[in-house]
C-alpha cells in the first residue's frame, strides 16, 4: 500500500469536522463523516444554551437559586473546587466578583501539587476573600495508589485522585449544608472525553489497590457505590457547571487573571499539577500513543477558535514535558530506572480488565438519567457511564 493512500485512510477514519479520529464503539462517525463527540456537543449546545440569551437567562435563574437556598440553610451560597488551574480560578472571580456569591473553595491536596498551583490558590483566596476548605490526603497513601495504577499498566493513573476530589466536594457539601457544587468544565474549551479513556470507579481504585497496592487506604476519601447513589439520593446537593452556559474562552480568562490576580500560567492544560503533568506529558504519549490534546484541540476547532488545518498542526507537534519529571516521578514512588523502563514498554492493559461498577450504571441508566436531569450526578458522568456501552 503507497504511502498516500495510508494517509488518506487515515484521513477518512477522522471527523471531517473536529480533529477526532474514528474509534470504535467509544467515538463513531455518521454517514456525513462527522463524530459522535461532536454530536454530544451540539445537543449540550442546544440543551444549555451555551453563549447565547437562553444560556444566561438560565445561569441567572441558578445563580437566584442559590442565593435563596443559601440564605435558607448555610452561610455559603455554594461550593467549588480550587485546584489553581484556569477554569477553577477563573470560576472563583466569576461567582465572587461578578455575582456576588457567597463561596466555600474547597482544595483536595494529593501531595503532587506545583509551587504555582499553590501560590494561584493564595492569591485568588486572599483577592477575593473567600475561604478555603483542604484536604491532605496522606502522601504516603497517595503514592501507593500512584504506583499501583502505574504497575497495573492502565492509562488511569490519576484515578484516585479524581474520584477522590469529587467524593470530598460531596462530603463537604454535606456538611456545611451546601446545596450546589460549582464544577469547572468546559466542553466548548475541553471537549468530552470518550469512554476508552480516562475511566474511574470505587471498584475499580479498590481492584487495582488490591492487586499492586502496598498500603491500606486510611486517610484516602474512597467512594464506593453504596456511598455515591446514597449521596446523590439522600443529600440535595445539585452539581452545577457555569460555563455550560456562559461564553468562556481560557485564553481570556487567563489574561484576566494575570491582571487582576498576578496569577501565574503553569504552560498547559492540567499542567498545574505535577502528576497531572506527568499523566498527559509523559505517561500517555510515551506508552499508550495517545495525546489527550486531542480532545481540546477538537473542542476549539467545533467552537471556531481553530481551524482544522490549525488545529492538525497543533497536534502535529510533539508533547513536550518539563526537564527532570521522570526523575521526580521515579523517586517520589520509588521505582528504579529499570523497572519505569520495563512498565512503560509493556503492552498497555484496559480498565475493562478489571473490576468496576460499570455495568451496574448501565442497569439503573433510568434512575441515574433522573439524579442528572435534576443536578444529583453531573450530566457528564450520566452520558459516559450510564449511556456508552463496552
Amino acid at each position: 500500500m503507497s504511502t498516500r493512500h495510508t494517509e488518506l485512510r487515515a484521513e477518512t477514519l477522522r471527523c471531517r469536522r473536529c480533529v477526532l479520529p474514528s474509534n470504535p464503539p467509544y467515538v463513531t462517525l455518521s454517514s456525513s463523516g462527522e463524530c459522535s463527540i461532536c454530536a454530544q456537543s451540539d445537543a449540550l449546545l442546544e440543551q444549555y444554551g451555551t453563549g447565547t440569551a437562553i444560556g444566561r437567562s438560565l445561569w441567572s435563574n441558578l445563580v437566584t437559586e442559590m442565593r435563596n437556598q443559601g440564605s435558607r440553610h448555610s452561610r455559603y451560597d455554594c461550593l467549588l473546587g480550587v485546584s489553581g488551574g484556569t477554569d477553577s480560578s477563573y470560576l472563583l472571580h466569576l461567582l465572587t466578583q461578578e455575582f456576588g456569591l457567597r463561596v466555600l473553595a474547597v482544595h483536595y491536596d494529593n501531595t503532587w501539587n506545583s509551587a504555582i498551583a499553590t501560590m494561584n490558590i493564595a492569591r485568588m483566596l486572599e483577592k477575593t476573600r473567600t475561604d478555603l476548605y483542604t484536604y491532605v490526603v496522606n502522601n504516603h497513601e497517595a503514592d501507593d495508589l500512584f504506583r499501583a495504577f502505574f504497575r497495573a499498566g492502565v492509562a488511569e493513573i490519576e484515578a484516585s485522585t479524581d474520584l477522590g476530589y469529587a467524593y470530598l466536594l460531596r462530603k463537604v457539601a454535606a456538611q456545611y449544608k451546601i446545596r450546589f457544587i460549582i464544577e469547572g468544565h468546559s466542553f466548548t474549551q475541553e471537549g468530552i472525553t470518550p469512554l476508552s479513556n480516562n475511566y474511574f470507579d470505587g471498584r475499580y481504585i479498590r481492584d487495582i489497590h488490591k492487586k499492586y497496592g502496598l498500603r491500606s487506604m486510611e486517610s484516602y476519601p474512597l467512594m464506593t457505590f453504596r456511598r455515591f447513589v446514597t449521596s446523590a439520593t439522600r443529600h440535595p446537593v445539585a452539581f452545577v457547571r457555569p460555563l455550560w452556559y456562559l461564553n468562556y474562552s481560557k485564553r481570556d480568562a487567563r489574561q484576566l487573571l494575570t491582571s487582576n490576580y498576578s496569577w501565574q500560567y503553569y504552560g498547559g492544560h492540567h499542567l498545574e499539577n505535577r502528576m497531572t503533568a506527568f499523566y498527559h506529558t509523559v505517561y500517555l504519549p510515551r506508552k499508550f500513543n495517545a495525546d489527550m490534546r486531542i480532545n481540546s484541540v477538537s473542542a476549539l476547532v467545533r467552537s471556531g477558535e481553530l481551524t482544522r488545518a490549525e488545529g492538525l498542526a497543533v497536534l502535529s507537534e510533539p508533547v513536550q514535558s518539563e526537564p527532570g519529571l521522570i526523575e521526580y516521578f521515579c523517586s517520589r514512588l520509588r521505582i528504579d530506572a529499570a523497572e519505569f523502563d520495563r512498565i512503560m514498554n509493556e503492552k498497555p492493559r484496559s480498565w475493562t480488565e478489571f473490576r468496576t461498577y460499570k455495568r451496574w450504571f448501565e442497569v439503573l441508566e433510568p434512575m441515574f438519567r433522573i439524579l442528572a436531569a435534576k443536578g444529583r450526578v453531573p450530566m457528564s458522568f450520566y452520558i459516559k457511564y450510564c449511556r456508552e456501552k463496552y
